[in-house]
């Protein structure tokens, strides 16, 4: 069953983080991921909920999803992630 990934970031270092946008797209798509979202415009249409860089990302299942962000295709990226900005993640099944 399809799984989307939710991610909301703040970016602490913007320039390091560039290089965190190159590392990561060939790891997602390694493991049979793509983005549907990454850090385009938001708005808030109900509550308080402070967006910044939102992306989603979508793959095959749940488990294949937490296979990418425990990948070591995908540690070098997150490392720098870690670094560079503050994230909330969550994996969640789809219908």
């Amino acid at each position: 069953m399809t799984a989307y990934v939710l991610v909301d970031v703040v970016v602490n270092d913007p320039e390091r983080y560039e290089e965190y946008k190159k590392l990561a797209p060939p790891a997602i798509t390694a493991y049979g991921g793509k983005y549907l979202a990454r850090g385009g415009q938001t708005e808030v249409l109900e509550g308080d909920w402070p967006l910044n860089r939102f992306v989603i990302l979508e793959f095959e299942s749940v488990e294949r999803a937490k296979q990418w962000h425990e990948s070591p295709e995908y540690r070098e990226a997150r490392a720098l992630r870690q670094q560079t900005a503050s994230s909330k993640m969550v994996v969640v099944e789809g219908l």
